[in-house]
């Protein structure tokens, strides 16, 4: 009742298996006549993870139907209208009788989870039905139930996947521990699709007209733990910086302190205009779905969730050769200790840390420019996912599977 993601919840999932199937009998998509490929994300971070092995599916085979669920309202609700795939969809709840008919409705010819979704119901269903099971970018660590002793069913559940495509040789080394030995090193596909925005990006008049002529510092994803530091920047502006502040979670009363708090000169995204937004200095974005493009016109930025239970994604600024201040909880994120290592981010721990660091950048053009550099390349040179994966699910295909 007063949890409005989980009335999301509920309410995409009304009249499910009316919609579902009536959907499938539908005579445009022509079902059992085409094959189709089932592609699930927990939600939206996943779906940016999986979304260039999808496009690139969609390319190679285009006679295939495509299929997208979600498990989460914060992904489905967001790409709801994505024209990459047939059927957007929600999962159902991971019981056996859901599994049986969910997998019966959709009769999917492959299947791949993205990153971390392991419904065992689901799975364990699929896996009886010998139907292909492909595992992308997915990173294990020692703390998991997979490497618990007690956890012989999990394991078995792991081992029943056609191929699983691992970050990086630590996470195959735990999976090859406990004897599961169909994992492939592939890399990162949030590389390949991150480079392919800050490639192509779309503009975004308001923010173009703002940041015209300055440097402009962005803070993405930003939690209320993590404003001190983006405000303390805000009153020690002697840079003529002005700030992109794009908040997690933009419910009214969290962007009327934001707004409270960054002073006369903020404006909000969707109440403003290319005129107007010139004289301000903070331009508060009150919508989701456009910060990755908004990385474009940033000269630095911090991303928030490091005072919380982890850092957000700090590879779309990279992409962009922004530097990348964030808090401390950051250690479950490659990406992070490497750029770090690189100095190409910065961990902050609290406010004058921020403001330290960033006018030593300021202050020195070769210096900002290097660590822009440095980011840069570092989502470059770790591009490729993707085509490794297709090339295994090429050769999966054309053997029969």
């Amino acid at each position: 009742m007063f949890d409005p993601k989980a009335a999301l919840w509920i309410k995409g999932r009304k009249n499910y298996w009316v919609i579902l199937e009536n959907t499938f009998r539908a005579p445009k998509y022509n079902i059992p006549s085409r094959k189709l490929a089932w592609f699930h994300c927990a939600s939206l971070g996943e779906f940016e993870q999986g979304r260039p092995i999808i496009e690139a599916f969609r390319q190679q085979y285009p006679e295939y139907l495509l299929l997208i669920t979600f498990y989460s309202p914060s992904g489905y609700e967001v790409r709801k209208a994505y024209t990459g795939a047939d059927l957007i969809l929600y999962l159902p709840l991971d019981t056996q009788s859901n599994a049986r008919r969910f997998v019966d409705t959709v009769k999917p010819d492959i299947v791949f989870y993205v990153k971390y979704e392991f419904w065992f119901n689901f799975l364990n269903y699929l896996q009886s039905k010998k139907i292909p099971l492909i595992l992308v970018s997915a990173v294990f660590r020692p703390d998991q139930h997979f490497f618990k002793g007690y956890a012989e069913w999990p394991r078995k559940i792991l081992k029943g996947f056609t191929k699983i495509f691992v970050q990086n040789e630590d996470s195959k080394e735990l999976l090859q521990f406990i004897g599961i030995e169909n994992v492939e090193v592939s890399g990162d596909t949030r590389f390949d699709r991150v480079a392919s925005i800050a490639g192509n990006p779309q503009p975004v008049e308001t923010a173009e007209a703002f940041a015209s002529g300055h440097l402009v510092f962005i803070a993405g994803s930003i939690w209320p733990a993590d404003e001190d530091m983006i405000f303390n920047l805000i009153k020690n502006n002697t840079h003529n910086l002005r700030f992109i502040i794009a908040p997690h979670e933009i419910k009214p009363e969290h962007l009327d302190s934001i707004m409270q708090k960054a002073g006369k000169k903020a404006v909000r995204f969707s109440q403003t205009n290319t005129e107007d937004v010139k004289k301000a200095e903070v331009l508060i974005i009150d919508t989701i779905g456009q910060l990755s493009q908004l990385y474009h016109y940033g000269s630095m930025a911090y991303i928030g969730g490091g005072f919380g239970v982890g850092i957000h994604n700090i590879l779309e600024a990279a992409a962009f050769g922004l530097p990348v201040f964030f808090g401390p909880n950051y250690h479950k994120f490659k990406e992070a200790k490497d750029l770090i290592e690189l100095k190409g981010a910065f961990e902050i721990n609290k406010p004058e840390e921020l403001l330290t660091i960033a006018e030593s950048l300021l202050s020195d053009k070769e210096k900002l420019s290097v660590a822009s550099l440095l980011s840069k390349n570092y989502v470059i040179s770790n591009k490729g996912a993707t085509g490794i994966i297709l090339q295994r699910v090429n050769e999966l295909i054309s053997s029969g599977i």
